[in-house]
């Protein structure tokens, strides 16, 4: 079968490099060789999260953590900030862990402001909050600091931070920003296969976990801390993907981080370039659109699925025609993970060949 690039939101492609450092021989999970791997990684993934806390792993989509903080963290109620598709998901998560669960709603495509948050949070009546710092289905990216600043005011909130598409894109410092948990995902900007998630989370949600009894056993953020002092994993971990987190992260600390968030803000201009020239409208408001994605609006009403059949078709690439009641009226093109200005040209030249024959 021929290749069809992919530039979706996630998964996104993942280089013939990184395969090479996937396909390593297997071992033992419960061995030195394995903990040596995890001791590898380790440092770098602290500076990476801007953390001395422990970097946990989890063979789990991102979903799992996301869970398992509602699980681990939540007592009394917890405050789900939802503005799409996959925020709007943690409400229904909540629920259906048992927990008492409330929405702060906006329209798609808008932000989560702090002080909205700090209106709810000023009733006393919950003691958890999550948010989605970039949420994938509409482009937005929501103001982190402002909103993780608020836990000074609320200190005995749990302050659950997902940031799957928006994590290496732009500068996040866990310790510094003081939130409780932060979480991402393997197949987005780390340019990895799905199935595997990265967390970190504070003392205070250690403290918290230690006093809910019904945790769980798989996502038990005391049994991550205990495995990860010994280097090791609660559970089976997929080793192939962590050796392939051991490659793109030696490539990042390569680069330098500071070059990354540039070359991420660089190349998400170059997608928004092409939808001004072409007369397109974003669908998130400005100051709050994604680094790592772009939601275009289709204002000019074109056939998107036949647009993404073009580019398919001709050019052996594949964008994304909008996420659920998105689907139609907007497409998203992903510039994330281990793109360069020459790849993201060429998806560019690709657009405007294909739009020039709907």
């Amino acid at each position: 079968m021929s290749h069809v690039k992919l530039y979706i939101p996630g998964p996104v492609e993942v280089s013939p490099a990184t395969f090479a450092a996937m396909a390593q021989p297997m071992m033992g999970h419960r061995g030195k060789g394995f903990q040596d791997l995890y001791a590898e990684i380790q440092p770098k993934l602290q500076e990476l999260f801007g953390t001395k806390q422990q970097v946990f792993l989890s063979t789990s989509s991102a979903w799992g953590v996301m869970e398992g903080s509602i699980r681990n963290l939540v007592k009394k109620k917890v405050l789900n900030c939802c503005n799409g598709a996959f925020s709007d998901k943690w409400l229904d998560v909540s629920k259906r862990c048992g927990k008492e669960a409330e929405a702060y709603q906006v329209e798609w495509g808008q932000p989560i402001m702090a002080d909205e948050i700090d209106k709810r949070l000023a009733t006393g009546e919950f003691d958890a909050v999550t948010f989605i710092h970039n949420e994938t289905s509409t482009g937005v990216l929501s103001p982190i600091a402002e909103i993780a600043a608020l836990k000074k005011k609320y200190p005995d909130v749990m302050f659950i931070t997902d940031s799957v598409s928006g994590f290496t894109t732009v500068p996040l410092n866990f310790d510094e920003l003081g939130i409780d948990v932060l979480l991402t995902g393997s197949q987005k900007a780390f340019a990895l296969p799905p199935g595997l998630a990265l967390f970190t989370a504070s003392e205070a949600a250690m403290k918290r976990a230690e006093t809910i009894n019904d945790r769980g056993y798989y996502f038990d953020f005391i049994e991550f801390r205990a495995n990860g002092e010994k280097s090791m994993t609660p559970s089976t971990p997929c080793i192939s993907l962590i050796y392939g987190l051991r490659h793109q992260l030696n490539a990042m600390f390569t680069e330098g981080l500071d070059n990354r968030y540039a070359r991420h803000a660089r190349l998400n201009g170059m997608v928004h370039d092409w939808v001004k020239k072409n007369g397109f409208e974003f669908f998130a408001p400005e100051g709050y659109r994604s680094k790592s994605l772009t939601c275009v609006a289709n204002n000019k009403g074109i056939d998107v699925a036949a647009f993404i059949g073009l580019l398919k078709k001709n050019h052996s690439l594949i964008i994304d025609g909008g996420y659920g009641k998105l689907k139609g009226k907007t497409f998203r093109i992903s510039n994330m993970g281990d793109e360069t200005d020459a790849s993201i040209g060429a998806v560019i030249a690709a657009l405007d060949d294909s739009l020039s024959q709907l």
